[in-house]
């Protein structure tokens, strides 16, 4: 994952394919009303893409601070 900051209100993210299936796959459970739970499978792929977020928002408050 890789943020660019475009200006204040527009961002320009770079995911990896599983990144962006696990995104969708997260909101449209969400959006149909999270029904059920997820598998342990799913909740391990959306930790580690809120940790490559998390990795990626930090690099980018970095070279803003440059």
């Amino acid at each position: 994952m890789h943020i660019e900051k475009k200006n204040n209100l527009v961002f320009h993210i770079t995911l990896s394919g599983y990144e962006l299936a696990t995104l969708i796959s997260s909101a449209r459970w969400v959006a149909e009303g999270a029904k059920g739970e997820l598998t342990a499978e799913a909740i391990q792929q959306l930790k580690q893409v809120v940790s490559n977020y998390d990795k990626a928002a930090d690099k980018l408050t970095e070279r803003e601070a440059k």
